[in-house]
């Protein structure tokens, strides 16, 4: 009998390693002091307190798990709302997943207290905020939702119902620098370096040779 109730045992672990969603360890990608901002467009008529135009999220306060953002609304009728929210990555308090666990692959899930358990369905390569950014997708109670996938912040939002839709795109943030004619800073610096050097030798050769 303690032979069959450990193969027993064995396999019930086994099939839920298996079985079950796709749980990916917890990891933070943003720190204290990052923030982004988004313009924001509705249509339609959205419940009241969504006729949003523009938002800011910054990050105040990281404890393990568990994040402190300041969150700065502006409405459509030019007022603004200051809050303070807390996010717990474990538990699955993401308010409008504003950030989710960093470094996600497609077939990774993360718990949401609003919807359920969410699942990764792609990730590809998109432009925010002026960079190419690797980003994250999930598809969520008829919305989708880009994520940064390093950061793991949201970039983008879309959500369509009968009455209204929302579209929330990343518009500015300190979190990453744009890039400057498709090239990485350090290259653009180097070939303006060598660019000035070139100049500068070429003006003292042809002065010396109309000094001869």
């Amino acid at each position: 009998m303690g032979r069959q109730l450990f193969l027993s045992i064995l396999l019930l672990i086994v099939f839920l390693f298996t079985a079950g969603p796709a749980f990916c360890d917890i990891s933070i990608g943003v720190k204290r002091g990052d923030w982004i901002e988004y313009n924001v467009v509705f249509t339609g008529t959205p419940p009241s307190g969504h006729e949003v135009t523009w938002a800011r999220s910054e990050v105040v306060d990281v404890q393990g798990k568990v994040l402190r953002l300041n969150i700065t609304t502006e409405f459509s009728d030019g007022t603004f709302l200051n809050e303070s929210i807390t996010l717990n990555l474990e538990t699955g308090q993401l308010g409008d997943d504003f950030i989710i666990p960093a470094n996600l692959n497609e077939g990774d899930t993360f718990s949401d207290n609003f919807h359920g358990i969410v699942e990764i369905t792609a990730v590809e390569e998109r432009s925010y905020v002026g960079a190419t950014r690797t980003v994250v997708s999930a598809n969520a109670t008829g919305s989708i939702y880009y994520w940064d996938k390093i950061t793991g912040v949201l970039v983008e939002g879309i959500s369509e119902f009968p009455d209204y839709s929302i579209h929330s795109i990343a518009d500015n943030t300190n979190m990453w620098e744009p890039q400057t004619s498709g090239l990485q800073p350090a290259i653009l610096y180097l070939l303006l370096t060598v660019g000035a050097v070139i100049i500068v030798s070429a003006a003292v050769l042809f002065a010396r040779r109309r000094k001869k």
